[in-house]
């Protein structure tokens, strides 16, 4: 396997990261515009709370997309590589969110702009399905083995950084201007953002180079299946439900404590909205430090234990997570988001290399694509909607707290059922064992 030098790695660590960022940040300011602006602006003839239940309804159709996003790119970036499928997913998510901006509401068009958000939630849905797999790729495939935990983690701490990001424009926006005018047409300031945010990201990721396990492969003219995808369905389908049990934790986590939150905190707890944002906007930061820090530990200990870690932590913080937020104190309900944010890194900071080392090179992108977003559908897709439900079914948090608890239980059963990936060669037709590994290692050494 390819050895790149630590300038090189860096870059497409860089491109990778900023990418990453850009794509979460338009993704997350829908969750976020949902839950404060979306309910009263686009269906507004509904109380509250269904409103909010609609918003969201329309947020999940954009997990309902991924996985398409993901066999679509997945089948062109096997073919054809990594690089320019990362290039036309930020184009298309930038697209997207900047329209949102300029969507007229309800009390223009009627119900039109309902369905237009949807239809633009649909294409960002799409754009990210495509956009994970190959930006994780691009950086697993790249640099030593050694490390390929802590280099692979740093694209996924473009969630955290994306969410940061979107929850800093809605705070300070919401923080210097009324109600009234933040409903008016703040809000779109955020989503018209992103334009320019795609300009640098574009430039940026044009000039990386395409992965060296790819360019090998091509080189010893492995071939692609005709369907990438059939070949995943064929060879690795015990690693798609692997990678999908892997997911459930750490999807509903997080859409629980940055998404269901915003709803949560403002309706039950009676909390300012700028409270709560400003809450998680704390969590995201720390939450984007400790992500490649989670993903070093790896390197040093193996995937496995790593994720369990954070799959037994979410389960247990959910039962204190709403008590905390219920305090109405903010540093009790920063506390609440930031503890629950680091469990969840624990398991996200690993996933780009394990989700890799489960796949062969020419199926690899199909592979972590459908594995990663299948499991969004059932998982942070409905998240939120089930935890508005259950809040608005019981009146309590303690059911949103046990369908936490039930996503963790069924993560660590697909985790603890899995291999140890840590030691396997990329660059092999097959993933390899460890024994392998190590002999390539030490030759290089």
């Amino acid at each position: 396997m390819a050895n790149t030098p630590p300038t090189r790695i860096g870059k497409v660590v860089g491109a990778s990261l900023i990418g990453t960022t850009i794509e979460w940040y338009d993704f997350f300011l829908y969750g976020s515009a949902a839950a404060l602006v979306f309910n009263k602006l686009f269906f507004p003839t509904h109380d509250e709370l269904t409103g909010t239940l609609l918003a969201f309804l329309t947020y999940a159709v954009g997990f309902v997309a991924r996985p398409l996003g993901g066999l679509v790119f997945g089948h062109y970036g096997d073919r054809l590589g990594r690089k320019r499928l990362l290039v036309i997913s930020l184009l298309m998510m930038g697209g997207a969110t900047f329209l949102i901006g300029l969507l007229p509401t309800y009390a223009t068009l009627g119900v039109a702009a309902p369905l237009l958000l949807t239809l633009l939630r649909l294409v960002q849905g799409f754009a990210l399905g495509g956009e994970w797999g190959g930006a994780v790729l691009l950086v697993s495939e790249h640099g030593h083995p050694r490390n390929r935990g802590f280099w692979a983690s740093w694209p996924q701490a473009g969630a955290p950084g994306g969410n940061l990001i979107a929850t800093g424009v809605l705070a300070l926006l919401a923080a210097v201007q009324p109600d009234d005018a933040f409903l008016a047409w703040g809000w779109r300031i955020a989503f018209l953002l992103s334009g320019v945010l795609v300009l640098i990201g574009l430039w940026i990721r044009l000039t990386v180079a395409e992965s060296p396990v790819f360019q090998e492969a091509l080189e010893r003219q492995e071939a692609a299946p005709q369907a990438p995808i059939l070949g995943v369905l064929r060879h690795h389908w015990r690693d798609v439900l692997v990678a999908m049990g892997a997911r459930m934790a750490e999807n509903v986590s997080y859409y629980v404590i940055t998404a269901f939150v915003l709803v949560y905190g403002t309706t039950a707890a009676g909390l300012p909205k700028g409270t709560v944002l400003n809450a998680v906007l704390i969590g995201s930061a720390i939450h984007f430090v400790t992500i490649p820090l989670w993903g070093a530990l790896s390197d040093r200990l193996g995937r496995r234990p790593v994720y369990l870690i954070g799959a037994a932590g979410v389960g247990l913080w959910a039962f204190a997570f709403f008590p905390l937020i219920d305090t109405k104190n903010f540093a009790l309900v920063t506390v609440a988001v930031t503890v629950g944010l680091v469990l969840h890194g624990a398991m996200y900071g690993p996933q780009a290399a394990f989700f890799s080392e489960l796949f062969a090179t020419r199926m690899r992108y199909s592979g972590v694509s459908i594995g990663y977003q299948l499991a969004s559908i059932v998982a942070g897709g409905v998240a939120p909607l089930i935890a508005v439900a259950l809040l608005d079914a019981y009146g309590s948090s303690v059911p949103v707290s046990v369908y936490v608890v039930a996503a963790a239980i069924l993560t660590m059963i697909a985790v603890i059922a899995s291999r140890e990936t840590r030691d396997r060669d990329l660059s092999a037709i097959e993933p390899t064992s460890g024994a392998a590994q190590a002999a390539a290692i030490a030759k290089e050494a």
